[in-house]
């Protein structure tokens, strides 16, 4: 082959290939190096990649690829969402005794409701909410199998942490509304990263095209933020922090960390987890925090790609686990 069309293929790789950096500042950027490879590779055969990972102590920028993009991010926007419920909850804890900023009672207080996620005794200490069959809607979740037809909105918020819980979701959106959850972002200095819609089955042409939107350096940093207590106040990002911590879904880039599915909020050999994921069809999503001996990382990734065959699913999975390995390596 010539060299001027091999080096004609090659500028034409380098074009379609990702935006991307990782910063100087780590080892010369040999940590980070395989993730990078293994998604620069995925993008040359058709999938959009987007992704950034941030440094929680000093916020140094370790990885990004075309992580300024707003991007399909599937179930990553009902941490917006959560955010809302979790700021109401701790402005009643607050004001023990004013109006309920979470829109009353439905039903009585539910004494049982874990003690981190409890507002001050009272009458309103915890709203109960009912399901609807407007609210059903299937795919994650586990409310929608189980019996009991009403919950405190603490216990929603915490389905809607562990299982992703769809129901459970639609449910605390009719109580707070899209609105606020957009307000709220906003608020927090979102511009590319909004909850657009409840969860549907079928999206028909005068809905939303997705249930949320994101961008990778708003979401690495939204969830430092997290870490750090930043969002809104302490106490609301505990709480949220708490919910996701919760979070049961290890098949992407956390994957690569060894760590329990069901319980992974505390330290296990030093590494520690609160995440957040999305699955759609041709989407795969993660946001997180790990901490380990020597550091912590806030990171965001989204895969776009032709969901066809297990194999192109299979290879996305594996890509996200890979930059996973990087960012233990790099926490420890």
């Amino acid at each position: 082959m010539p060299d001027s069309i091999r080096r004609r293929a090659r500028a034409e790789r380098e074009e379609q290939a990702p935006r991307g950096r990782r910063s100087d500042a780590v080892d010369d950027g040999i940590v980070f190096r395989k993730g990078f490879a293994s998604l620069t590779e995925l993008a040359l055969s058709g999938v959009q990649v987007t992704a950034c990972a941030i440094d929680l102590a000093d916020g140094t920028v370790l990885f990004s690829v075309d992580d300024h993009l707003s991007v399909p991010t599937a179930s990553i926007g009902k941490v917006l969402l959560l955010i809302e419920v979790a700021a109401r909850i701790s402005a009643r804890d607050g004001g023990r005794g004013g109006r309920d900023p979470l829109g009353g009672v439905e039903a009585a207080g539910h004494a049982n409701a874990p003690r981190s996620a409890r507002p001050a005794p009272g009458p309103e200490a915890l709203s109960i909410l009912n399901r609807t069959p407007h609210d059903s809607v299937a795919d994650s979740g586990l409310w929608r199998h189980l019996q009991v037809p009403a919950l405190p909105i603490a216990d929603l918020a915490a389905l809607v942490g562990a299982t992703s819980d769809n129901l459970a979701t639609n449910v605390l959106l009719r109580r707070i509304g899209l609105d606020a959850v957009r307000t709220r972002a906003e608020s927090l200095g979102l511009k590319r990263t909004l909850l657009l819609d409840i969860v549907r089955d079928e999206r028909g042409p005068d809905d939303a095209p997705q249930l949320s939107v994101g961008s990778a350096r708003e979401l690495a940093s939204l969830f430092r933020r997290l870490e750090r207590g930043e969002i809104v106040d302490e106490a609301t990002s505990r709480l949220v922090v708490g919910w996701l911590g919760l979070n049961s879904d290890l098949s992407m880039v956390a994957g690569a960390f060894g760590l329990d599915p069901l319980a992974h909020l505390d330290a296990d050999h030093g590494v520690a987890l609160f995440n957040k994921t999305g699955t759609d069809s041709g989407v795969r999503s993660e946001a997180g925090v790990v901490t380990g001996p020597r550091a912590g990382v806030s990171y965001a990734v989204t895969m776009r790609f032709n969901d066809s065959s297990i194999s192109a699913r299979l290879a996305v999975l594996d890509a996200m686990r890979t930059l996973g390995t990087d960012v233990l390596e790099y926490i420890f």
